[in-house]
This record gives structure tokens, C-alpha cells and sequence, in this order.
């Protein structure tokens, strides 16, 4: 997660100096994994044509499932339903090692990539040997998510409903710990702030891309000031926290209790440039296309 601290304008009457200045980024266009997959959940059900026993079998989905969710891949050991994605697990014998497979298939019924594993000990594999499988899945997660992170992009690309083809949907939610008015003043601003030809509020959570909220915490400042630190944090429709902006100022108290009023409106203004910017940043990151690699075929 990227953090952005962001400082209340100058504009704001009486409110002394500013602790710090800016610090961190709020992201930026790198090389990402795959936060969001062609669909909510990736499905790896139980091999049974991967030279391992049942129990084994069962073991290596489970472990390969974990694997993927550690790269932002949610992924799910378990039988496919309907319309679900997939990925199919196989193994072939070369002399004393095991080489697994993996292909995707979509909801459709069409196959998106095949990826090679890394060559596996055959002892270890076909004994159903716990370290063995797990390290197995370990090195094969990785290489998994990349064709993941294309086969996704493939996909935005030709939706019309994707981030790619149209402006993102941002629900603003609750904002807690606010003295004074200060948990209805700041959504209600940022409300007004957000929306433009690039970014497109909305009033019910669902229909979100993403959703931000915030954290308000006070204390005490000199010569009878109060710090305010003012923490939104931008979640991704998968409840990952994709970004944080934090604001930081010194106030006097009855700036903002029992009304927030003008600080609220440009406390709200501020911090919508930092949460359009970790928005921007977050929908480069999911749809950058990496070169694709030749699909290869599945060995055996």
C-alpha cells in the first residue's frame, strides 16, 4: 500500500505551522500483479492427472490456491461452478523428475494460457510429500500470476465495462472520529469534489469500483492548538486498501467544533487530488500489459 500525505492549504485561517512536509507517493504505473482477476474468484479444483494420490492431490490444490492468493490472485481450492475461471493442474514423468502443467480455462470454456511448472524430485511428488508440494507450489505461484496479470489485460481491453473504456466508480463511506460535525461534513465535501469527466461518484457501494473512508484522530498542539490528522483510505472493490492520503495540520479548536465549515471544504478539496491520484494509479497498475510470453504448449 503507497501513503501521500497531503497538507491542508495555506488558505485556512489561523491554523499555525505545518508539522512536515509531503512524504511518499500515492503509486505508481509499476510492474503489478493481479489484484483483480478476469473474475472474483479463481477456482483450483483437485488434480486427477497429475501423478498424485488423492489425498496429495487434494493437498497441492489447497497449497497452490494459498500460493496464488498470496500474489493477489483470489483463488479458491474447490470444484468450478458455472461461469467460474479455472485453473487445471497435470504432471508428466521425464526420468526421475516431474514436470507439472497448468492450463487457465475461462468461463467459457476457453482455454486463456498453459504455463510449465519448475521440474519436481518424482520421489517427493508422487509420495505426496507435504514439503515437496508446497514448495512446488510456491514456485510455480509466481510465474501463474504473470499470465494472470495477461490474461486479465487481454479481457479489460475488450470490455466495454472494464476501467480500461470508462471512468472508475468511487463510493465515499464513513468518516469516524471527527470532533464537531466533522464525520458528515468531510463525505459530504468530498462528495462534491470527486466527480468529474475522470471519476464518477456513486451512492450505493456495490456499483463501486472502489470505496474510500476515512479516520479522524486529534491531539494536543502548542499554545493551545490541536493536531489533526485526517487518514483516507482508497479500498479496491476486493477490500484491498490500494492507497492511503494522509493530511496532517494544526487547528484551533473552535475551527472545527461544533462546525468544520470552510476546513471541511478544504480539507475535502486537497484530499481529493491525492485520492484521484492513487484511483489513477491503482487502474494503471491493473492494467498495465506486460509482453506476453508465447503460449506454451502443456508438456506430455
Amino acid at each position: 500500500m503507497r501513503k501521500l500525505l497531503l497538507l491542508l492549504p495555506l488558505t485556512l485561517a489561523a491554523c499555525g505551522t505545518l508539522p512536515e512536509p509531503f512524504y511518499g507517493n500515492p503509486g505508481s504505473p509499476e510492474a503489478a500483479l493481479l489484484a483483480e482477476p478476469p473474475a472474483p474468484v479463481l477456482m483450483v479444483p483437485t488434480p486427477r492427472t497429475a501423478l498424485l494420490g488423492d489425498e496429495a492431490a487434494a493437498l497441492y490444490a489447497k497449497d497452490l490456491a494459498a500460493q496464488l492468493a498470496g500474489f493477489d490472485v483470489p483463488s479458491v481450492a474447490g470444484p468450478p461452478a458455472k461461469g467460474e475461471w479455472q485453473i487445471g493442474i497435470s504432471a508428466s514423468l521425464s526420468g526421475d523428475m516431474v514436470l507439472p502443467a497448468y492450463v487457465i480455462t475461462g468461463p467459457d470454456g476457453k482455454i486463456y494460457g498453459h504455463q510449465p511448472g519448475a521440474p519436481v524430485a518424482a520421489a517427493g511428488w508422487s509420495n505426496g510429500d507435504a514439503a515437496t508440494l508446497a514448495a512446488a507450489a510456491h514456485d510455480d505461484a509466481a510465474g501463474l500470476s504473470r499470465l494472470m496479470t495477461v490474461i486479465n489485460a487481454q479481457v479489460q481491453q475488450t470490455n466495454p465495462h472494464s476501467l480500461e473504456n470508462r471512468a472508475p466508480r468511487v463510493f465515499v463511506g464513513a468518516v469516524t472520529g471527527a470532533p464537531g460535525d466533522g464525520d458528515v461534513s468531510l463525505p459530504l465535501n468530498l462528495s462534491r469534489d470527486l466527480p468529474g469527466p475522470d471519476m464518477q461518484v456513486v451512492k450505493n457501494a456495490n456499483q463501486a469500483d472502489f470505496t474510500v473512508t476515512a479516520t479522524i484522530k486529534t491531539s494536543p498542539a502548542p499554545q493551545g492548538q490541536i493536531q489533526v490528522e485526517l487518514d483516507w483510505f482508497v479500498h479496491d472493490r476486493n477490500g484491498r486498501v490500494a492507497g492511503q492520503v494522509t493530511q496532517i495540520h494544526e487547528l484551533s479548536p473552535t475551527d472545527i467544533d461544533p462546525y468544520w465549515g470552510d476546513v471541511a471544504a478544504a480539507a475535502a478539496t486537497e484530499a481529493a487530488q491525492g485520492i484521484a491520484t492513487v484511483v489513477r494509479n491503482e487502474i494503471l497498475k491493473k492494467t498495465a500489459t506486460p509482453p506476453a510470453a508465447p503460449a506454451q504448449p502443456v508438456p506430455g
